[in-house]
């Protein structure tokens, strides 16, 4: 009877954590999150209404990989780790930013990309180097991996965390902190429409390896999207999907200087 009743709690277990890649294919498709808010990696497009971007393409990319089409699924910055906790997606695709933190709740792939950590400052600051931010106010969004890049790099400076990006850069342009830490691709955007009022200090806080997540214990899913993201930079796809969005032709014109990276590189 013991044995029994091990073999029927085995089955149990077994049917419990069943294998999310194979319901994925089972079902045809792969629910991916992505922001609706972010240009250019997740936003609607004025014309269709339609959610497309970077990330959105991204997530495209990888259910081709893996032999399925993409449901795609919003979600918010607070809301990108619930949803793979809950098992309300498959795979998150939105702007994640790897931490050891974010890590222990959260399984992260390879790094398809990276982006440097910035310091916008009001143009005639005076302030034109990373050391030059000792002593100041640095804004940035709370819990944020640029707020811990600014508490990192610069110890001595006065960190203020804000809830959001344009709580963050309403700070700065109200002049109640001295810079705004945040990656590139979102600061440029900034100072672009800015008419010249705010720049960029010299330099980066860091480098932010970004991923895509998959709910912890799901060996086999991340393990096939590791393998459909090392096919799409073999192939090329990742650069030409960066280009289409980041590249010379696009209003960011950032280059994609770092290639897919071991997620372990950075723990």
């Amino acid at each position: 009877m013991g044995a029994a009743a091990l073999a029927a709690l085995l089955a149990f277990s077994s049917l419990a954590h069943a294998d999310r890649l194979a319901d994925i294919k089972a079902r045809g498709t792969l629910v991916c999150a992505t922001l609706n808010n972010n240009e250019p990696l997740g936003f609607p497009d004025p014309q269709t209404r339609q959610v497309v971007g970077f990330d959105v393409d991204m997530c495209n990319a990888v259910a081709h990989q893996l032999g399925v089409k993409m449901e795609h699924k919003d979600v918010t910055v607070e809301g990108r780790l619930p949803a793979l906790i809950q098992g309300n997606a498959d795979l998150v695709v939105a702007a994640l930013g790897y931490t050891r933190e974010r890590a222990r709740q959260i399984d992260f792939t390879a790094s398809h990309y990276q982006t440097p950590i910035r310091v916008i400052v009001r143009s005639d600051s005076g302030i034109n180097r990373i050391p030059d931010l000792a002593g100041k106010r640095i804004s940035a969004n709370r819990n944020s991996t640029p707020e811990q890049a600014a508490r990192r790099m610069l110890p001595k400076a006065h960190v203020q965390a804000y809830p959001d990006t344009a709580a963050s850069f309403l700070a700065l342009a109200q002049n109640k902190v001295d810079g705004l830490a945040l990656s590139q691709p979102l600061a440029i955007r900034f100072v672009n429409d800015s008419d010249g009022k705010f720049r960029f200090v010299e330099g980066a806080l860091s480098w932010e390896p970004t991923a895509m997540g998959v709910k912890k214990g799901e060996p086999a899913l991340l393990a096939a999207v590791n393998a459909a993201l090392v096919n799409l930079e073999k192939s090329g796809e990742i650069d030409a999907l960066w280009n289409k969005w980041y590249g010379p032709r696009s209003k960011f014109n950032i280059p994609r200087g770092k290639k897919l990276t071991p997620i372990s590189a950075f723990q």
